[in-house]
């Protein structure tokens, strides 16, 4: 890094890079310019740093950029809307190799491919730490954005994806474990490393007939973002957790002696969605029925209170999955 220069690496890691339709203005210049193709954009900004929110003896550049723009993008589908660019801050010790940085940038570009958009512009800094910060731009996939203040009573409960996996692989690589050893125990890791949200499933939902009234990404745990969702609708919503149940997290879990269902239920960092949907109304394949919403307050499961930590809280330290040290 010390060597080659700030600005022959931004060269290096953008040369050969094609930018999606709405980045009229890519890097180069002052700023990037966008077009924002229904007059608004949704944006979103989440931060990475390093041995808080990935340790590097346990992911590669590639698997760390993939994993800085998925979170980004998880909260733009979120919102009922498809991410058109983003722009990357660096912070990176002097001595890092240039091919980490290389591959680092493979792994946004990657993710950006699967999602949607391109990466618009950035900044790179020297710091003592790796450090990542990623805004994303949104284009609405409906006429509004789809927020968690639109659940009411009788709707219907539904997730895309499989929670859990990101936790059980915490689990694998904080234990030491060898993967070889434990069946599942690689596709958990994967997941920890470089979650995949199923970005696929809220395109579907936004372009059926009838959408999501409520959505949300779970980022901190099962339990902790249907609570978000529960306060901003003003409603109770109840887990039946039998739907939940995932063989392969339970075998895994046996092997570790640990407990699937606390992986399930407030493991977080899987970035799959939960959605709302009206009375009556049926979600569209590769959406699960997991619930429902009520008249009153809070999060249940199976009709009981959860007892213990729902999720992560990023300044109380509460984390039923992970350690303070590694978020």
């Amino acid at each position: 890094m010390r060597d080659l220069g700030e600005f022959a690496l931004i060269a290096r890691i953008n040369a050969g890079r094609e930018q999606g339709p709405a980045v009229q203005l890519g890097p180069g210049d002052d700023a990037a310019v966008l077009a924002a193709v229904r007059g608004r954009y949704v944006v979103s900004t989440d931060m990475l740093i390093e041995d808080r929110h990935f340790r590097l003896d346990w992911s590669g550049p590639a698997d760390i950029g993939r994993k800085a723009i998925a979170q980004n993008a998880a909260d733009i589908y979120a919102m009922g809307a498809e991410p058109v660019g983003y722009v990357v801050g660096l912070g990176v010790p002097e001595r890092t190799p240039v091919d980490f940085v290389t591959a680092f940038a493979d792994g946004l570009w990657s993710e950006a491919a699967r999602a949607g958009g391109s990466i618009a512009g950035g900044d790179i800094v020297r710091s003592p730490h790796l450090v990542i910060s990623v805004t994303a731009f949104g284009d609405p996939l409906g006429e509004q954005p789809v927020t968690r203040s639109g659940a009411r009573a009788g709707g219907i409960l539904a997730i895309a994806g499989r929670p859990g996996r990101s936790a059980a692989g915490y689990a694998v690589l904080a234990g030491g474990h060898s993967m070889e050893s434990y069946p599942g125990a690689d596709t958990a890791v994967a997941a920890h490393r470089a979650p995949r949200p199923p970005y696929d499933l809220v395109r579907t939902a936004m372009a059926g007939d009838h959408p999501p009234v409520a959505l949300t990404d779970i980022s901190d745990g099962l339990l902790a973002d249907l609570g978000h969702l529960s306060e901003s609708s003003g409603v109770a919503i109840d887990v039946r957790s039998a739907v939940l149940r995932d063989t392969a997290l339970e075998e895994l879990a046996g092997s570790l002696e640990a407990d699937a269902r606390q992986w399930i239920l407030t493991g977080g960092e899987d970035h799959v969605f939960a959605g709302v949907w009206p009375p009556g109304s049926v979600p569209p394949p590769g959406w699960t029925v997991i619930g429902g919403i009520e008249a009153g307050r809070g999060v249940t499961v199976d009709g009981v209170r959860y007892s213990g930590p729902q999720g992560w809280e990023a300044f109380s330290g509460t984390d039923s999955a992970k350690p303070d040290h590694s978020r």
